[in-house]
């Protein structure tokens, strides 16, 4: 069960890397659309597990390898100085609910089941 503070920490983090992400652009990211979909912390506010939704789903290698290889850290480092003492140390997970929702409807198209 996630403290307030970790809630409020993970808000303020989903807030700040989803600005840091959309100044750089898509062109920084391959042409792929990026979403952060949460920030989950630990309890010591040291790391932060980061949800992404990347669409096309097909450029997930290729965004995770320079998300990995990016200074969102340390932009994300300037912006909450004041608030944390330590800035978490960020991890990026890719959220698949959106493929899971695109092949449900795929599946239900095949099987006759339009809406």
């Amino acid at each position: 069960m996630a403290t307030t503070r970790q809630l409020k920490v993970g808000r303020q983090l989903q807030k700040d890397i989803g600005e840091i992400i959309q100044r750089q652009g898509m062109a920084a990211y391959g042409g792929a659309l990026l979403t952060v979909m949460g920030v989950e912390v630990s309890p010591d506010l040291s790391y932060a597990k980061v949800m992404i939704s990347i669409f096309p789903s097909e450029k997930t290698a290729e965004v995770k390898a320079i998300l990995n290889e990016k200074r969102i850290r340390t932009e994300l480092a300037k912006r909450v100085r004041n608030q944390l003492r330590v800035v978490p140390e960020l991890s990026f997970y890719v959220d698949a609910s959106l493929d899971y929702v695109e092949n449900i409807e795929r599946l239900l198209k095949e099987a006759g089941c339009e809406q």
